[in-house]
């Protein structure tokens, strides 16, 4: 018998499902019944995977549910299903459709399940991204500062930027806590932690944002995170070297550790120094030591060893 691959359109109101090979398709309401209905069905003829996008994290209750019920899921990048759909011809774009691009692509692509994370580790996630989205605010407060003449503006934008302080220094303490509550958390940014140009932010970063750190290898992680560079070749054409996708948050903070690991980290800087000699520029030597700095935290958390000085 065909191995059965399913396909989930999620909406804000619905998912639209679609079953390869049978070509089935039926919708259903993104509430607890309606997730229940989903369940029941695929439990009695179970597939082979079921496929969603992330999308801005309205696939969290769905992807969870269907996990704690034993039924194979991942959850994939949505640019990955586009570019899937765009190399088979399909250029329109409706939930339906778009839930039957799915199942071709789980059938096709067969991307590997992944245990999802549990309630404490979501948790961490939404209070890091919530901080990192203070911090912006912030910046943006500070800019407009900047800028302004206007006495009575002056004096309300710096009342905006000492709330927003005060509500970051309540969200790290939230952080600290919720990190200093797991022993395995506590050993984890201990390890990250001891290497040097490695601060709060990047391993609180790196535990909420990064859970495969220590589970892939180097190529697979720095991949993952976007520092991986790719070839643009043809023929006798050598393109420059670029890197691509990734999670912009966690590169985010890996590029501002790394100019700090480039000046106190002995490893990192005698790579930057070899490259800017070589005659690199500085932002192709700093993605090359943001790789390098990423793949000796990912070594690190592999081994449970803390970082040792050559």
């Amino acid at each position: 018998m065909d191995k059965m691959f399913v396909g989930i359109d999620v909406s804000k109101e619905r998912l639209d499902v679609h079953v390869q090979p049978s070509e089935e398709a039926f919708a259903v309401a993104r509430d607890e019944a309606g997730i229940a209905e989903l369940i029941g069905r695929l439990q009695a003829a179970p597939p082979a995977l079921v496929v969603l996008e992330a999308t801005g994290g309205l696939q969290v209750k769905v992807a969870g549910a269907l996990a704690a019920a034993g039924v194979p899921v991942a959850v994939v990048n949505p640019r990955q299903v586009r570019d899937f759909a765009r190399a088979t011809g399909q250029l329109a774009k409706t939930d339906r459709l778009d839930a039957r691009v799915i199942a071709l692509f789980a059938a096709a692509v067969q991307p590997e399940p992944r245990k999802l994370p549990d309630e404490a580790a979501n948790l961490l996630k939404a209070l890091v991204a919530r901080r990192r989205e203070l911090i912006e605010l912030r910046v943006a407060e500070r800019n407009r500062l900047r800028q302004s003449t206007a006495g009575w503006v002056r004096g309300d934008l710096e009342r905006s930027i000492d709330a927003l302080t005060k509500r970051i220094e309540a969200l790290d303490a939230e952080i600290e806590d919720h990190v200093k509550g797991s022993p395995i958390w506590q050993v984890r940014e201990d390890l990250l932690r001891s290497v040097p140009g490695v601060g709060k932010t990047l391993s609180r970063t790196l535990l909420a944002e990064l859970p495969e750190l220590g589970k892939l290898t180097r190529r697979k992680i720095a991949a993952l995170v976007g520092v991986a560079p790719f070839a643009r070749d043809s023929g006798t054409l050598r393109g420059r070297r670029m890197i691509t996708g990734g999670r912009p948050a966690v590169r985010a903070v890996l590029y501002m550790a790394t100019v700090a690991a480039s000046r106190c980290n002995p490893a990192i800087a005698a790579t930057y120094k070899r490259l800017r000699a070589a005659g690199k520029p500085a932002k192709v030597a700093l993605t090359a030591c943001m790789r390098k700095l990423l793949v000796i935290l990912n070594a690190i958390a592999r081994d449970q060893r803390p970082w040792q000085s050559a």
